[in-house]
């Protein structure tokens, strides 16, 4: 067999397992959050002079064998673009912590209502993967308010 054949043949061998194992991993939804675990959004937030968004709540996890983080995304209401606002490392110890992100948007906000996304997730390892682990999810609307 010519070796253009041979590897040919590995790529498509290589192409189908990479295939196989994206689909033997089951995908978790968003609303997998495990009994108490929460995380909440203050409905105050602050915008400094200079652009900059304080997104700030509390959350509760528990069970995490890898890296957990509270992430948190801003849009204008009525928009599907999301301004990613900071991320905070996690603690999954069953104890309210509180947290606090900071970012500023490339599209400036102005203050008044805005919608907030903010999720605590885990990456955890499957074999050669890293995927996500939703522990919670809240989205609500929040006021933007001069710092």
């Amino acid at each position: 067999m010519p070796v253009t054949r041979v590897r040919s043949a590995r790529g498509a061998l290589g192409v189908a397992a990479a295939a196989l194992v994206l689909t033997a991993v089951p995908a978790q939804p968003a609303a997998a959050a495990a009994e108490g675990e929460t995380v909440t959004v203050d409905r105050t937030a602050r915008l400094a002079a200079d652009g900059t968004v304080t997104l700030s709540g509390t959350y509760r996890c528990t069970g995490a064998t890898g890296p957990v983080f509270v992430s948190s995304g801003l849009s204008r209401q009525g928009s599907s673009v999301h301004h990613g606002i900071g991320g905070t490392r996690a603690v999954c110890d069953g104890a309210e912590h509180t947290w606090s992100n900071t970012g500023a948007p490339a599209d400036p906000f102005a203050p008044g209502p805005a919608h907030v996304q903010t999720t605590v997730m885990e990456l955890t390892s499957h074999g050669l993967l890293v995927l996500p682990r939703f522990h919670a999810v809240q989205e609500q609307d929040v006021t933007l308010t001069g710092a």
